[in-house]
């Protein structure tokens, strides 16, 4: 019996700034390492890297900004009709700067992931690396992780870990980790894709099986 082949999924990035996630994805892609399709890339802020990465790939990029719009409410209503006129199977928050509303989350749950710079439940929100150093951890770390209502508190997919040195600093760290998040989100990605992880009832399972707290620890697993 010949074996059927899934459908490239269709996929929206949305971003507020340099786009380095978003280049590492668009290289995977085109190097046939994802079986996806990159319908457009949006962004809340017109003077970022990001948008010319993605012009440069001849992608449709949309530059919807948030200070036009009275609330948040009422930009998330837009954002979501955007999104959703490109009929999405995967939404990936690639670095977008906004807290979402529960509405808009509810909308996409299940199929919108994002990548944060912390080894999840630890650190959600932001200067995790300040944090981390404030606190003398000697592990940090990213993570990928289904997007809920609560703030970077969705199920995790995949967490990379990195060790904590004594001369780090804050922009080391985020060097560091950030050569993590370029290993990990595109893994996440594709896993969705191949419908290989889902979210139920507020946890992650990769083939079948419930991840625990962190995901996939990626530093421990051959992948």
């Amino acid at each position: 019996m010949e074996k059927h082949e899934l459908k490239p999924a269709r996929v929206v990035i949305l971003i507020s700034g340099g786009g380095t996630n978003l280049q590492t994805i668009i290289d995977q892609q085109e190097a046939g390492k994802l079986p996806i399709t990159i319908c457009a890339v949006i962004s809340n802020r017109d003077d970022v890297q990001g948008i010319q990465r993605a012009q440069k790939h001849n992608i449709p990029v949309i530059v919807l900004e948030h200070n036009q719009f009275p609330s948040r409410e009422s930009f998330d209503g837009r954002l979501q009709d955007i999104i959703d006129s490109q009929n999405p199977d995967i939404v990936v928050l690639a670095g977008f700067m906004r807290i979402l509303t529960p509405d808009f989350t509810r909308h996409y749950e299940g199929k919108m992931i994002n990548i944060h710079p912390s080894l999840l439940p630890h650190y959600q929100g932001l200067h995790t690396h300040r944090r981390v150093l404030e606190a003398g951890d000697l592990k940090h770390g990213a993570t990928v992780h289904f997007v809920t209502a609560q703030l970077d508190g969705g199920p995790a997919i995949i967490q990379s870990s990195i060790e904590v040195e004594k001369s780090d600093s804050e922009e080391s760290l985020k060097e560091k980790v950030l050569r993590q998040e370029h290993k990990i989100f595109p893994l996440a990605i594709r896993w969705l894709a191949e419908k290989r992880v889902v979210m139920r009832e507020e946890k992650a399972f990769l083939d079948g099986e419930e991840l625990a707290v962190g995901g996939v620890q990626f530093d421990k697993n051959e992948i």
